[in-house]
């Protein structure tokens, strides 16, 4: 199922009568009641999501992943914006967002658009947790359960997690534990039988490394969470005292430690000392089951650094929600999503060479999760690395996956010879870790690493291969929307280009040479439009340029697919095309400052999101042109730090080809829009195989001067 909801049409709030109906030439577009705020808009994008968890025509298993997916968001939200957001209130930051809110005013309306959330997200895991049950996938109580099975889980326990446990007291002689980040924990008061004095002990529940939230009953559907085992278990740590009470909490850290790497001498480093920093970065959220005792909770917002009434939710249902992936992934086909294998690229099918389909095509185009990443962008690396006559391979790596095929291709073109550059993004954002583990791994091999440019984060996706063709070197580029990474290629909705045009590549030469280098002479570029320097004010020209189309008595058109849009200069342009006449459909996934549909100011703008079984990840820039139109894809999106604090480039696709790209009107169907995309998809597909079939029973052809 996938959902295409646009937003409100009516007039934004705050927006008087009389500005309705003031003149075009009278409306100040730098007022703050034209622009949305990002943080609040990011929100109504989890409540989106939600809203595919609680639609009753998406499967029961897909419905309880979207669930998760709304609660992992939030964590996200909490680590990165709040943190971010309490970081300038401690550094006495006061200035205004464009729409006209401080810091502080941004955390406290965001949490008041959280609290009624988390309801909601408990209210629906209610509903999902009683049909989870008809279908016989039951979520047990530890106390509900048969004494034998109690037994069993207690000794199942003992055996496989206990050893795990570390309990920390909490009294004068021990300092209050440190908490880790989304760590769950328990509160134990508890006291000796001959004295009274209460004491209080924390214990992590310890997730993770092979530790499932839910302990599975022997081998039946009923599971029962391992905090309340634990809970009914305490004699276990603690023998011969009497447990008064346990009780549940959760914390969130901030996330958003960053330091000044212009001032650093070892990149490196810097962001292993990030990483650290991280882990004791100051909490942002504490969040605690419903019921706690009062001082309880007043002493751990104390020992935390939290005001009690701003940062402690209370939560009446079930603390930390993200763990409901474990069982959205059960295997009840039945409740899910229909099977989905990615078909090959049409233009791929039949063809030995990869080079030799871009060459005679000049430009493929991909579309993933439809057509497989593994027979397209993969195998475009693999045959690079074992192909003879390829000098060179230069890659962009921000995310991709822990067991990476695509690194392994990397090593195997150095061990056959081949020059690789491989420009590793060290700073992405909770990939950091492991990028520097990959690095690691890469020079090893003897692969030339670099981490990019100083003060900009490199989040283009871009290889180039060098190859000695029959008439000389020609360079085959690929340019994508979404990361090299082989299990989000399954379950992101992204755009790629795999091209030999000269100009591309001339401009993907000029790109690495910048990022292997860090030096910023004058550079030109052709067809590409990197940031930070030429991106921006390209897109801001163009947009003008519809202007005068219009002006001129032509259509204007502007079309953008982005996951967001946040950029005021770029925002405020749209409205002056708005103004102008010119008509602007936008696809925004998340955040977006813009207000569709206002008189006077974006009449002739249309804002829609699509939330489906696809996340929506690519970018994709179309402008009429006066008919002779320009469609753009790459990885930015329309957000000022894309624009100007990273290294990001669209690429010209040139001409566009049909199948790759459909917009959609109407309202939600049976099928939604990512499952009509598959069926196109496979329709291809098929098409193309018989088409290979047919001219397989033809006259042999020739084979060209490569071959």
């Amino acid at each position: 199922m996938s959902t295409a909801s646009t937003t409100n049409g009516h007039p934004a709030a705050g927006v008087s009568d009389e500005e309705k109906k003031r003149p075009v030439s009278d409306i100040d577009l730098d007022a703050p009641e034209y622009y949305l705020n990002r943080e609040l808009t990011w929100l109504t994008f989890v409540k989106r999501v939600l809203h595919e968890a609680e639609d009753s025509r998406t499967p029961l298993l897909e419905r309880v992943k979207f669930l998760a997916i709304t609660s992992s968001i939030l964590d996200e939200f909490f680590m990165k914006r709040i943190g971010g957001l309490k970081q300038q209130v401690a550094a006495g930051v006061h200035k205004l967002t464009v729409d006209g809110r401080s810091p502080i005013q941004q955390i406290k309306e965001s949490h008041q658009l959280i609290r009624p959330l988390n309801v909601e997200q408990q209210g629906l895991w209610v509903k999902l947790r009683k049909k989870l049950k008809d279908v016989g996938v039951q979520l047990a109580s530890y106390e509900s359960l048969p004494e034998k099975d109690q037994r069993w889980l207690r000794d199942d326990y003992l055996d496989n997690i206990f050893p795990l446990v570390t309990p920390q007291a909490m009294d004068p002689a021990h300092p209050f534990p440190f908490v880790s980040n989304l760590s769950l924990n328990l509160l134990a008061s508890l006291h000796y039988p001959d004295d009274p004095v209460p004491l209080m002990a924390r214990v992590k529940v310890p997730l993770g490394a092979g530790v499932p939230r839910f302990i599975r009953v022997r081998d039946s559907l009923r599971f029962v969470p391992l905090e309340e085992i634990m809970a009914n278990n305490l004699d276990l740590l603690f023998p011969g005292m009497v447990i008064e009470r346990t009780e549940l909490f959760r914390v969130t850290r901030n996330a958003d430690v960053e330091s000044d790497e212009e001032q650093a001498d070892d990149l490196l480093a810097l962001i292993e000392s990030e990483l650290q920093e991280r882990k004791f970065a100051p909490i942002v959220r504490l969040e605690v089951a419903r019921g706690m005792d009062a001082t309880h909770r007043g002493r751990l917002a104390a020992e935390l650094g939290l005001d009690e009434q701003a940062d402690v939710f209370e939560v009446d249902g079930f603390l930390g929600l993200d763990a409901l992936f474990q069982l959205a992934g059960l295997d009840l086909p039945e409740h899910r999503d229909p099977d989905h294998r990615p078909v090959d690229a049409p233009r791929l099918v039949g063809r030995s060479n990869i080079f030799h389909a871009i060459r005679d095509n000049e430009a493929l185009l991909l579309h993933h999760p439809y057509e497989a990443f593994g027979t397209s962008v993969e195998r475009f690396l693999r045959e690079a690395s074992e192909d003879p006559k390829v000098r060179a391979i230069k890659v962009t790596l921000y995310r991709t996956s822990s067991k990476s095929r695509v690194i392994q291709h990397l090593i195997n073109a150095a061990l056959n010879g081949k020059q690789v550059a491989v420009v590793v993004e060290l700073k992405a954002r909770f990939d950091e870790e492991a990028n520097i583990n990959w690095a690691s791994k890469l020079e090893q091999a003897g692969i030339h690493v670099t981490y990019g440019v100083v003060g900009l984060k490199t989040h283009c996706k871009v290889i180039l291969v060098v190859r000695r063709d029959h008439n000389g070197l020609r360079r085959y580029v690929h340019i994508g929307t979404g990361n090299y990474h082989e299990e989000t290629a399954k379950l992101y909705s992204d755009i790629g280009l795999l091209t030999c045009d000269p100009g591309i590549g001339r401009d993907a030469t000029e790109l690495f040479n910048y990022l292997t280098t860090g030096y910023r002479p004058s550079r030109t570029y052709k067809k590409l439009l990197p940031a930070p320097k030429l991106l921006k004010p390209a897109l801001l020209k163009k947009i003008r340029r519809e202007i005068r189309r219009v002006s001129e008595g032509q259509k204007g058109l502007i079309q953008i697919k982005t996951n967001a849009l946040e950029d005021v200069d770029i925002t405020r342009a749209l409205y002056e095309a708005s103004q102008a006449g010119v008509h602007v459909d936008l696809i925004v996934r998340d955040s977006c400052r813009l207000r569709p549909r206002v008189a006077g100011v974006s009449d002739n703008i249309r804002v829609v999101s699509i939330v489906g079984r696809f996340l929506e990840h690519s970018r994709i820039y179309h402008f009429h042109n006066g008919g002779e139109e320009e469609y753009y894809i790459g990885s930015a999106d329309c957000m000022t730090r894309n624009l100007v604090s990273r290294v990001e480039v669209l690429t010209p696709v040139e001409p566009l080809p049909d199948g790759s790209y459909v917009q959609r009107d109407g309202d939600k169907d049976i099928d939604g829009a990512h499952q009509q995309m598959i069926k196109w998809a496979e329709g291809r597909f098929a098409e193309a195989n018989r088409l290979r079939r047919r001219t397989a029973r033809g006259p042999r052809g020739l084979a060209s001067p490569d071959e």
